[in-house]
């Protein structure tokens, strides 16, 4: 168990960890893929998601609303049908809908009372700032793809982050629910973590690319979180 004391400030990765964003992501491409006849499971749209994410986020920046379009136009690619305008617009357009787990704000709040809070999330500005008002709290810092333009696991967007909130890495723990993109990078430049393996139809993966390592603690939920913070 990690000894909440010595930490500070909390960062938190957003879609995934605070956002559902497998419900928003599955909801919107289960919709284009049945208008061309190209429906498949949730497992393999979420596989094929992590893949194309990866692709597009690679290389020089572009918007993380670019980024959304260029996975639908992939998926179009790799089953063999081309989406409409319309649909290719659609998954950025759809994260504006995607809506908080359950466990999220009251965890929030709980974790505020005691630590600073911080995002470091993969997105645009302007659509974070249509997330921003479900999560119902306020952070010290919010750090995104398009500040640092650099996507994570780059270790350009922590680094940004981390001259931003004046708290030495050994004070701050990062919580994220894609070992690919939070755990291994934050652990890299000495921040401890914690892997949120929230409930997926790809279990212990998610909408992400698959990778190992070892989080500095594990949970199912930010509630558990939440509740072993509060642990004497």
């Amino acid at each position: 168990m990690l000894d909440f004391g010595r930490f500070e400030l909390l960062t938190f990765d957003c879609y995934g960890t605070l956002i559902n964003w497998e419900e928003g992501i599955l909801r919107c491409l289960h919709r284009i893929l049945a208008a061309h006849g190209k429906d498949t499971d949730d497992a393999t749209i979420l596989q094929l998601y992590g893949e194309f994410e990866a692709r597009a986020e690679q290389g020089e920046y572009r918007r993380y609303r670019e980024v959304l379009q260029s996975v639908v136009r992939q998926f179009g690619k790799h089953l063999g049908f081309a989406p409409t305008d319309q649909e290719v617009r659609s998954l950025p357009e759809s994260l504006l809908e995607w809506k908080p787990w359950p466990d999220t704000v009251e965890a929030l709040r709980q974790l505020q009372s005691r630590f600073r809070l911080a995002i470091i999330s993969n997105v645009d500005d302007d659509l974070f700032a249509a997330t921003r008002p479900q999560l119902r709290v306020e952070f010290d810092q919010i750090i995104t793809a398009q500040q640092s333009r650099a996507y994570k696991p780059s270790l350009k967007i922590f680094e940004l982050a981390l001259s931003r909130v004046s708290v030495p890495a050994h004070r701050i723990l990062h919580i994220g629910q894609s070992v690919y993109h939070d755990v291994i990078p934050a652990q890299s430049l000495g921040l401890a973590t914690v892997w949120v393996n929230r409930p997926s139809a790809r279990t212990g993966v998610g909408a992400v690319k698959a990778v190992e390592g070892r989080p500095d603690l594990q949970v199912s939920s930010l509630a558990e979180l939440a509740a072993a913070c509060a642990q004497p």
